[in-house]
């Protein structure tokens, strides 16, 4: 599984980190521009999380780009 890292913001300043699928990442994408609340799984690398859609305020997702450094 390809995974990329992602950050979920919510009301209120808490960040959930992710690594989670392009597949998956879509699907919350559009659940988000759908804007319908509720809860939602979604599947990431290291297990499902279950996200408050209503409470969500940004969700970041880094680029593809490979990064060489310390």
């Amino acid at each position: 599984m390809n995974a990329r890292r992602a950050a979920v913001g919510f009301q209120g300043g808490q960040v959930l980190s992710l690594r989670i699928s392009e597949e998956h990442l879509a699907e919350l994408r559009q659940a988000l521009a759908q804007n319908s609340g509720g809860w939602r799984e979604v599947e990431a690398s290291d297990g499902a999380v279950v996200l408050d859609l209503a409470q969500v305020v940004y969700l970041r997702v880094e680029s593809d780009e490979q990064r060489v450094g310390f």
